[in-house]
């Protein structure tokens, strides 16, 4: 025969000239499936601060249109109650004498988490930097646009507990999103998603 048989279950050989294909390496795909996930995170903090941000920013509106100048509205006789309260301070009523400090320090709190969201792979993570994202907007859109002036604006707080300092949706969520970063620090998770025991 002209052409030479080939033995059953051997493989083809490759054309003079014909170079075999190259796969990606490990390290190749790690990153290609990476990329999406670190995305997908990103898209979570966004998410979340957007939602905190919303809500805060929609209740403080509520606040000052129906409550503000007016009694408060217990909601659990005296343990709990709505008063609208103009805080100069920071959270929960504290260092009114440095509205300016304040503002600034959440404009910094800002622009941290937008730098950070870019190596951001943690799910956990991208929860608790949205949540602080969504209340530092939240506050400081009041030091911005509201009285007296901008970067000196009084926020609007309006929870009031008994024997409890007043405070507004924006301050709970920077609470919860600072308690949550420190069980994650302490349970050795980064934001990059890896995992350490010290």
């Amino acid at each position: 025969m002209a052409e030479a048989e080939r033995v059953i279950g051997t493989p083809d050989t490759p054309e003079t000239g014909s170079e075999p294909e190259q796969s990606s390496g490990p390290g190749e795909q790690e990153s290609a499936g990476a990329r999406p996930r670190g995305k997908r995170r990103i898209a979570v903090l966004f998410a979340v601060a957007a939602f905190v941000y919303a809500l805060d920013l929609v209740s403080k509106m509520l606040v000052v249109a129906k409550l503000e100048h007016h009694a408060p509205i217990e909601i659990v006789g005296e343990w709990l109650r709505l008063e609208a309260i103009r805080n100069a301070g920071a959270a929960f009523g504290f260092g009114e004498a440095f509205t300016v400090i304040f503002t600034v320090i959440a404009a910094a709190v800002i622009v941290v988490i937008a730098r950070l969201a870019r190596k951001l792979h943690s799910l956990p993570w991208a929860i608790a930097l949205g949540l602080l994202l969504g209340g530092a907007l939240g506050n400081l859109t009041d030091r911005i646009f509201r009285a007296p002036g901008v970067f000196e604006g009084a926020v609007v707080d309006f929870i009031a507990p008994k024997h409890f300092a007043v405070f507004n949706l924006a301050d709970s969520a920077i609470v919860c999103g600072g308690i949550l970063i420190v069980l994650l620090s302490f349970r050795g998770l980064d934001p990059d998603g890896t995992v350490h025991r010290d």
